[in-house]
């Protein structure tokens, strides 16, 4: 969670921030090093993409799909990391690249 703990403290007072994440189970979305903006969530649909606590480990990840009030997050590259709350849902990718 390190190299995302700025951005929920951001995230949490409201803030819109950028991170730059490491790692390749977003490829062909977000790419390793890319930088990307997050914002507060004010809604979330299917194929978002969001800074999320899953069992928790921090993911920029995607939901995958919605069932009522709760939200299946994975990766780009078919991977599941399983089904949260809102709650769990920090914020939302606005801008990724740039």
């Amino acid at each position: 969670m390190n190299w995302a703990h700025h951005a929920i403290d951001g995230l949490q007072r409201g803030e819109t921030v950028q991170i730059r994440p490491r790692g390749h189970s977003m490829k062909g979305r977000v790419n390793g090093g890319d930088w990307v903006t997050v914002a507060p969530i004010t809604s979330v649909q299917v194929d978002d993409v969001v800074l999320v606590r899953v069992k928790g480990n921090v993911y920029l990840h995607l939901v995958k799909a919605i069932d009522k009030d709760r939200y299946q997050i994975g990766n780009n590259r078919g991977g599941i990391n399983g089904w949260v709350g809102i709650n769990a849902i920090l914020g939302k990718a606005i801008k990724i690249g740039g």
